[in-house]
């Protein structure tokens, strides 16, 4: 018996060392691509690109027919924010954080003088691996409650989406009898936009 208790220690030991031997495996798998994710969009920083919608588009929705811009703006090694800019409107960011247990991302929407929109930081977290390439945001809890709060009740199915490429970087925000899309080209920088409201 103890020669067995002697070979179990020396085994788990080895596996220590060799880094086979992981407190949080479902992270420790997930974390790789998620990082690579993270880290193609950061390689962006300071750059902004035009976009044009590619699906979803409507008259009345807000955002066909005016400039598109989307700007990597301030990146460390846990956050990302990235202003979506809609021709005169500065509202509205995106937050990308590394969690412990994934990704997420959140929508920080502004008015002019600053202060937060009523609807404002909702968004939700990664639920599976995804790839280096694209990473899936199921609405969360406190979303869902600000939908309900706001009367956006059509927006508790919420699933956006996030995909960069080499020449292309997508937004897409998909629920029932909604599939919007705009993709940014990344083989041409523009001229930098102005500061999002709210931010420094």
């Amino acid at each position: 018996m103890a020669k067995i208790i002697k070979l179990r220690s020396y085994l788990t030991g080895a596996l220590l060392c060799s880094g086979m031997l992981i407190a949080n495996p479902t992270y420790a798998a997930n974390s790789v691509q998620q990082q690579q994710f993270f880290e193609a969009i950061s390689v962006l920083c300071g750059k902004a690109f035009a976009g044009k919608i590619t699906a979803g588009g409507s008259e009345d929705d807000g955002f066909s027919g005016k400039e598109l811009i989307m700007h990597v703006r301030e990146c460390n090694d846990t956050e990302l924010k990235v202003p979506f800019h809609v021709g005169e409107d500065h509202s509205r960011t995106w937050v990308i954080t590394q969690t412990d247990t994934g990704l997420r991302l959140k929508h920080d929407h502004r008015h002019k003088d600053g202060s937060e929109d009523k609807v404002t930081m909702y968004g939700g977290d990664t639920r599976d691996v995804g790839t280096a390439n694209m990473q899936s945001f199921p609405v969360d809890d406190e979303s869902i409650v600000n939908f309900k709060q706001n009367g956006l009740d059509q927006s508790v199915t919420n699933v956006w989406q996030m995909m960069i490429e080499a020449h292309t970087f997508t937004y897409r925000l998909t629920r029932e009898n909604r599939d919007f899309k705009v993709e940014f080209d990344l083989t041409k920088p523009v001229e930098l936009p102005p500061v999002p409201w709210g931010h420094e």
